[in-house]
């Protein structure tokens, strides 16, 4: 059912491009495909026969390369292609790897470039600019979505893949995870619980859409709250980026703690929890605020996770991330 959904998404904008990848057949070769959505329609079959995510990116990369002007058919084309863009090296490599399945299909030889992988520092928001992309949704579902990547520190792709059954109680267990994750369970709110029971249930994954359609959904949505807010740091804040928020309060809420970081993003490598360690973006609206004006008060608001601030006319100021107390100690 799944695997429908995502043919119709991906294949709704592929029948523009259908002249894009037009081949004439020579004897004695085997006929290729004469459009873009011949060639996807082989490509997800491949995909799904292979035991690849049924969320994959590949097919929208590689209808992302026919609409840049790309012929499938030639791979120097496709290398031109690649190379051109105003891109990261991690998103050419996800390219390369996407049109490396396709030449497998097509049985086209060809040599892959070699991108390194650029070392770069995340993009972290303010709590406020999450929380109002989630309340500009105009669908629960998106809404929903969005509130779990917030709580699950979880990818994209994890998240679409839960199911109903990966719910007990206030715990989300995933068990799907990305490649270079770890399964994991997390406590998520009660707001989140109710913003997912409120979704209908016909479906046994709780989000029964695919990458390209919800992320489509989600660009259309940054951009216009980006607009309403005057606002253009949403525009930099990418589905990924709720998971890079998460990892930068887990790691100041826990004063560093890397191996919290590393249990709780799900990470098998702890270089990539790494990275999370002295990053930190906090506003004043984001922190639960005490006082004391004796040490052994102070004693117990330091033991609930609080930070010292400060002292003024004799009362000791404390203060602690609003989302991440349950995370104390």
């Amino acid at each position: 059912m799944n695997r429908g959904r995502q043919l119709c998404a991906v294949l709704k904008e592929a029948k523009k491009l259908d002249t894009a990848t037009e081949t004439k057949t020579v004897a004695g070769e085997t006929e290729k495909p004469q459009s873009v959505k011949g060639i996807i329609i082989q490509y997800l079959a491949y995909l799904e026969r292979e035991g690849y995510s049924q969320d994959s990116k590949y097919p929208q990369l590689i209808k992302r390369l026919a609409k840049l002007g790309a012929d499938l058919f030639n791979p120097d084309s496709v290398k031109t292609v690649i190379a051109r863009q105003e891109i990261r090296n991690g998103t050419r490599i996800q390219f390369v790897a996407a049109y490396d399945i396709l030449t497998k299909i097509l049985k086209i030889k060809w040599e892959p470039p070699h991108y390194a992988q650029e070392e770069i520092i995340p993009f972290i928001p303010f709590e406020a600019e999450l929380d109002c992309l989630i309340s500009a949704c105009r669908s629960k579902r998106l809404a929903a979505y969005l509130q779990c990547l917030k709580e699950t520190f979880g990818d994209p792709a994890e998240a679409l893949g839960l199911r109903w059954i990966d719910i007990s109680g206030n715990t989300i267990t995933i068990n799907k995870p990305c490649k270079g994750h770890l399964p994991r369970q997390l406590q998520v709110s009660n707001k989140l619980l109710s913003m997912l029971n409120s979704l209908p249930k016909t479906h046994e994954r709780i989000f029964p859409t695919s990458y390209g359609s919800i992320f489509g959904s989600y660009t259309r949505l940054r951009k216009r709250t980006a607009e309403l807010q005057k606002n253009p740091r949403l525009m930099s804040i990418e589905m990924r980026t709720f998971r890079h928020w998460g990892g930068t309060m887990i790691a100041h809420y826990t004063n560093g703690n890397v191996l919290t970081v590393k249990k709780l993003l799900g990470h098998k490598r702890i270089e990539n929890s790494m990275k999370y360690i002295g990053m930190i973006n906090f506003k004043d609206d984001e922190f639960e605020v005490t006082t004391a004006t004796t040490v052994e008060d102070a004693k117990k608001i330091l033991s609930a996770g609080f930070d010292y601030v400060t002292e003024k006319s004799g009362i000791m100021l404390f203060r602690r991330p609003k989302r991440f107390s349950k995370y104390a100690g």
